[in-house]
This record gives structure tokens, C-alpha cells and sequence, in this order.
């Protein structure tokens, strides 16, 4: 197997310091003391030459040696994808709506990654690029991809300190507010959504129909779909929380992640990328503005 990252102890170690505490505090590669284990467990833990165990003890002098995990055999789903953007540490793609990001089966976009994008000649490059955040499987747009290892740690702090900035459009069913904001806790926890309205039209089967964007400043489940729901404009084409006749069939979720924004994990630099929204969120607008308006003129 090949050495992913080595060490030598050359601290004067004093009193009893486990393998397991030194190697998290040493190594780049681990982010907590669970993966240092599993780690262990795999035998991917050499201290001169021998198998570390959990219990081992470090002592001075000592070299200590990472290896590569044993390359499982993955089928790649020879999906092309839109490349936003790629180096040697991430990518942005634009997912199609439809299909999951991950997942215990095969046609993920996950699984699609390697078909897509090249493989990293950095010395943490993970094995196979991974999605750092999740879309749901409706809903397209863009998706932020690690291809190290110290990327991926960087990019998920950034997540978990609130520095990524996403915005959203959507086809809602009803008139929001031109401007306003939503606070309704989901699962006990605080969530927040600011939004904007950007037009809205009649419509004979749902009243109005209205594109709007949509800012989320935090990343509950499913949260811009409750939020929509809770405020009385659901997201058209949502059967999970708006299962009524408003659904139109075959046609999805109108929800789409159009703009991201966030520092890059190695350089520090700030980055941000657009995509327009799917065209057929204004095809069904106009659709149903023109239903609306031949309903006017047949009853004059």
C-alpha cells in the first residue's frame, strides 16, 4: 500500500501518550479521534514497521506511517455533467434535477463525479471526489465538490460557520410579499429564509403563479420547501409537503440553486458562481398566463 503521510516523534514524549491522541494531533488527514480508530481498526497504522493499535503507546524517535486505503471497486454512472469550475482541489457542477446526489445505489451524481472531472495530483487527493453539501434529488443547480481531503475539512467548517452564501429560485403558488423573511423552526432547531419576489402571474388553476428568489442563512432539511409551504406559497411541483391537484405531473420540483458564494479552501480567495434558473420555470408562467387570458376572452 502506499504511504499516504508519515511522521517521526522527535518531541521528547514524557509520561504515557496514546497512539490514537498523537496521531490526531500530528497527522493532517484526521479531523477527529473516530477516524484516527477506524483508521487503527483497517490496519492503515504503522509505528516502525508494525501494526499500531489503539491501546500502542508513542515513544520518542519513533516513525510513524499512514497508508492509503485499499482502493474499493466502484462503478462510475457515465453521466456527463455541467462543469462550473475545477482545479486541483474542488469543482462546481450543475445538477440536473431528478436525480440524488448520494446514495445506497447506483445513478447518484456522486458516483457520476469521476466520469466528470479530473483526477487531483495533490498528495491528500481523496480517492473519489465528494459532494461537500446536499441538494434534494428535485432539484437542480449548483454543487460544491471536494477533491482533497483538506479541502473538504475547510469547505465544511465554511458550512458549519454559516460563510456560504446560496441563493435560490423558485416557481411558488400564490402572491408573496415583494420582500420579506421566515423564521419557522424546523424540528425544534432555528431556521431563517429571506426572500424576494420577482414576478407574479394569474393562473387558472392555481390563482397566481410567482418566480421568486430565495436566500437561505441556514441549512435545516428541506427547509426552503417548509418555509414555502408554512407561508402559504408552497413550491410548485413539491408532492412532499403540497401533495394537491396545484402538482403538475411529471414536471418536478420548480426549485433551483442558482448562486453560490464561499472562500476557496486553499487559497482563501472568495468565489462565487451563477447559473440561470431552468427554463421551464418561465415556460410555466407564461403557460398559465396565457390559459388565464383565453379564459377572459372566451367568456366576453
Amino acid at each position: 500500500m502506499k504511504i499516504t503521510e508519515n511522521h517521526i516523534v522527535s518531541e521528547e514524549i514524557t509520561g504515557l501518550v496514546r497512539a490514537v491522541d498523537y496521531i490526531l494531533k500530528e497527522f493532517s488527514f484526521f479531523e477527529t479521534k473516530s477516524g484516527v480508530k477506524k483508521a487503527i481498526k483497517k490496519q492503515r497504522i504503522k509505528i516502525d514497521g508494525q501494526i499500531c493499535l489503539t491501546g500502542t503507546i508513542i515513544k520518542t524517535g519513533q516513525i510513524i506511517e499512514l497508508f492509503e486505503e485499499k482502493s474499493s471497486i466502484r462503478k462510475i454512472f457515465k453521466l456527463k455533467l455541467p462543469i462550473i469550475f475545477e482545479d486541483d482541489f474542488i469543482a462546481v457542477i450543475d445538477k440536473p434535477g431528478g436525480i440524488s446526489v448520494s446514495g445506497n445505489y447506483f445513478k447518484t451524481v456522486q458516483n457520476a463525479l469521476p466520469y466528470n472531472l479530473k483526477k487531483s495530483g495533490e498528495k491528500d487527493a481523496l480517492e473519489f471526489p465528494l459532494p461537500v453539501h446536499r441538494l434534494d434529488n428535485q432539484t437542480s443547480g449548483l454543487l460544491l465538490i471536494a477533491k482533497t481531503r483538506q479541502a473538504r475539512i475547510h469547505l465544511g467548517k465554511q458550512f458549519e460557520e454559516k460563510q456560504v452564501k446560496k441563493m435560490y429560485y423558485a416557481v411558488v403558488i400564490g402572491t408573496p410579499p415583494n420582500k420579506g423573511s421566515i423564521n419557522f423552526p424546523i424540528e425544534g432547531k432555528d431556521a431563517f429564509t429571506e426572500f424576494e419576489c420577482i414576478r407574479s402571474e394569474k393562473s387558472l388553476r392555481n390563482g397566481h403563479l410567482s418566480l421568486i428568489k430565495l436566500f437561505p442563512h441556514t441549512g435545516r432539511t428541506h427547509q426552503l420547501r417548509i418555509h414555502c409551504e408554512k407561508s402559504g406559497f408552497p413550491i410548485l411541483g413539491d408532492k412532499l409537503y403540497h401533495s394537491d391537484l396545484s402538482v403538475f405531473k411529471g414536471k418536478g420540483l420548480f426549485l433551483s440553486a442558482s448562486q453560490l458564494a464561499f472562500n476557496h479552501p486553499i487559497t482563501n480567495s472568495p468565489l462565487s458562481f451563477a447559473v440561470p434558473y431552468p427554463k421551464k420555470f418561465d415556460t410555466i408562467i407564461e403557460r398559465e398566463k396565457r390559459r388565464f387570458i383565453s379564459n377572459i376572452d372566451r367568456n366576453y
